[in-house]
C-alpha cells in the first residue's frame, strides 16, 4: 500500500486530485468554525458536556455542534434523502429504470436527492431551534430571526453538499464520505487529548485495554468489509454459425455485509427519537405530558440496558430488512436463466431462488449481529475500561475504516490504469 502511495504521488494527474482534496478538506475545516450568531455558546457547551448523547452526536459532526457552526446541521438531510430514494429505488420501476441508464440516470437521482434534501433541511433546522429554544441557548427570535436561523443552516448543508460534488467529481474519493470522514477523524485528537489530561497514573492500564479494543475492533472491520462468499456459476454453452459461446465459469460474490452502515442509520434515527421529544417535551406546561416525555427519555438514555438491547435488535432486525431490498433473488435467478447460467448441482429458476435465499439468510447472520456490536460498542468499551471520556463510537470506527479502504481501492486502481496507459503508449 506504501509502495502503491508513492507510485501515486509521482504521476501528476494523480497528485492533482490529492492536492485538491486536500485543500477542500482545509476549507471545510475552516468553515467548520465559524458560529451561528445569537447562540449562547457557553450554555451549549455546558449542555454538552452534561448530555451523552449530545457528546455521541458532537464526535460524530465533527465538532460543529459543540460550537454550533454555520455547518452544524451537517449532511444529515443529503443522507437521508439518499436513504429515501435508494429504497424507492428498488420500489417504484420508474425509478428503477433510470438508475439503469448510466451516469445520466445517476446524476438525474442525485438531483432528485439535492432537492428532497432542502425541505428535510428546513425540517431539521427549524427543529433544532424549537431544542435550543427549549434549552434557554437561542433567545426567542421573531419570524425574521427564525428564518435567518432556517437560511444559515440551510446554506451550510449546501454548501457541505457543493464541495462534496467537488471532490468527487475533481478529487479521489467520494466527496461525501470524504467529508463525513473528515468531521470525525478531526475530533479523536480532541477527545483523546481531553481523555490523558484527565487520566491517573494507575488508570493507564484501562487506557492500554482501550486502544487495544479499538485496534481489533478495526481488524474485525476490514474482515466483515471484505469477507464474501463466491457462489460458482456455470454457463452453458452454445452454438452459432462456426463459432461457440458460452462454457465458461464464473463467480457470484455475496457480501457478508451487504447494507453497510445504512441499518445502523436507521436504527439510531430511531432509537435516539425518544430522547429528542422527551427533552424537547420536557420543559411543556402540562405536567402529566412532561413527565410521560422525560420518562422515556430516561429509559432509552444511552448506556442503559434497555437502551442497548434495542439498539443491538433494530439494527439486527434493519440489516435483514435492506439486505432483502438490496439483493433480489428472484431477479438475479431470472438474470441467470437468461443468458444461459445456472449454479452446478441447482436446476434454474424457483430451485435457484430457494438456494440464493437461503445462502444470503445464513450469511446475513453473522453479518447482523456484528453490526449490532459495533452500534453498542462505546457502551461496552466504556463499561469494561471506566473511559468515559474518550468516546469511539462504533458506527464511526466503520464508516472511517470503509472510506479508507474505499480510496485506497481507488488511488490503487487509478495506478494501475495510468501504469496500463503508459505501457501502451510505448
Amino acid at each position: 500500500m506504501i509502495r502503491i502511495f508513492r507510485r501515486a504521488l509521482q504521476l501528476k494527474e494523480i497528485r492533482r486530485k490529492l492536492l485538491f482534496t486536500a485543500g477542500i478538506m482545509v476549507v471545510f475545516r475552516l468553515v467548520a468554525h465559524i458560529p451561528v450568531a445569537g447562540v449562547n455558546l457557553e450554555a451549549l457547551g455546558q449542555l454538552f458536556q452534561s448530555n451523552q448523547l449530545l457528546g455521541l452526536l458532537d464526535l460524530f459532526s465533527g465538532g460543529t455542534l459543540a460550537n454550533f457552526s454555520i455547518l452544524a446541521l451537517g449532511l444529515g438531510p443529503y443522507i437521508n434523502a439518499s436513504i429515501v430514494f435508494n429504497l424507492l429505488t428498488m420500489i417504484i420501476p420508474a425509478l428503477e429504470e433510470l438508475s439503469k441508464e448510466g451516469e445520466y440516470g445517476r446524476a438525474k437521482i442525485n438531483q432528485y436527492t439535492r432537492l428532497v434534501a432542502i425541505p428535510l433541511a428546513i425540517m431539521q433546522s427549524l427543529g433544532m431551534y424549537a431544542l435550543l429554544k427549549n434549552q434557554q441557548i437561542v433567545p426567542s427570535l421573531g419570524t425574521l430571526g427564525v428564518v435567518n436561523f432556517v437560511a444559515t443552516m440551510l446554506a451550510g448543508t449546501m454548501f457541505q453538499m457543493w464541495i462534496g460534488e467537488l471532490i468527487t467529481e475533481s478529487g479521489i474519493g467520494n466527496g461525501i464520505s470524504m467529508l463525513i470522514f473528515a468531521g470525525i477523524v478531526s475530533r479523536l485528537p480532541v477527545s483523546f487529548l481531553r481523555t490523558t489530561s484527565l487520566l491517573e497514573a494507575q488508570n493507564w492500564f484501562n487506557m492500554i485495554t482501550f486502544a487495544v479494543m479499538a485496534l481489533a475492533v478495526i481488524y474485525l472491520i476490514v474482515i466483515v468489509n471484505e469477507a464474501t462468499l463466491k457462489v460458482r456459476i456455470m454457463y452453458a454453452r452454445r452454438i452459432q454459425g462456426r463459432r461457440q459461446y458460452g462454457g465458461q465459469s464464473t463467480h457470484l460474490p455475496l457480501r457478508l455485509n451487504q447494507a453497510g452502515v445504512i441499518p445502523i442509520i436507521f436504527a439510531i434515527s430511531l432509537i435516539l427519537l425518544p430522547s429528542m421529544v422527551g427533552s424537547f417535551l420536557g420543559g411543556v406546561e402540562n405536567k402529566t405530558i412532561a413527565g410521560l416525555a422525560q420518562g422515556a427519555a430516561n429509559l432509552f438514555q444511552p448506556g442503559t440496558i434497555i437502551y442497548n438491547v434495542t439498539y443491538f435488535l433494530m439494527v439486527v432486525g434493519f440489516t435483514y430488512f435492506y439486505t432483502s431490498l438490496v439483493f433480489d433473488p428472484v431477479k438475479v435467478a431470472d438474470e441467470l436463466k437468461k443468458y444461459g447460467g445456472f449454479i452446478p448441482g441447482i436446476r434454474p429458476g424457483s430451485p435457484t431462488v430457494a438456494y440464493l435465499q437461503r445462502i444470503i439468510t445464513r450469511i446475513t447472520l453473522p453479518g447482523a449481529v456484528f453490526l449490532g456490536l459495533i452500534a453498542v460498542l462505546p457502551a461496552l468499551a466504556q463499561s469494561l475500561t471506566g473511559v468515559n471520556t474518550l468516546t469511539i463510537g462504533g458506527t464511526s470506527i466503520l464508516i472511517v475504516v470503509s472510506v479508507v479502504l474505499e480510496t485506497a481501492k481507488q488511488i490503487e486502481s487509478q495506478v494501475v490504469m495510468r501504469s496500463y496507459d503508459g505501457f501502451a503508449n510505448k
